[in-house]
């Protein structure tokens, strides 16, 4: 089964960029649909983006300012993020599945431990 790590999370100021990385290890990350997910304080887990045989899509929050990508030569998911926002502080997941392609937590079986990002005003 795979395992993933996520990386990349930090501390940026209001409309700056950063890139969260999601590496997998044990399996072919190619395989799966990939997911990103995020958790702010007090809040609960939303999806973010998904990349999958189905293509990438988005979150109305995010589209247009955030990009997910694969790199499968580094067997790694990428978040692209840009005009960030204070409200998109959180703590970010990827999260991968053999067999479904969603928005919901439910349908995915495997889980990074998160980065958190923080995005000051």
């Amino acid at each position: 089964q795979v395992q993933l790590v996520e990386s990349g999370g930090g501390l940026v100021q209001a409309g700056g960029s950063r890139t969260l990385s999601c590496a997998a290890s044990g399996d072919t990350l190619s395989h799966y649909a990939v997911g990103w997910f995020r958790q702010a304080p007090g809040k609960e887990r939303e999806f973010v983006a998904g990349v999958s045989w189905r293509g990438t899509y988005y979150a109305n929050s995010v589209k247009d300012r955030f990009t997910i990508a694969r790199d499968n030569i580094k067997n790694t998911v990428y978040l692209q993020m840009n005009s960030l926002k204070p409200e998109d502080t959180a703590v970010y997941y990827c999260a991968a599945d053999l067999r479904r392609a969603g928005t919901y937590i439910n349908e995915y079986d495997y889980w990074g431990q998160g980065t958190q990002a923080t995005v000051s005003s």
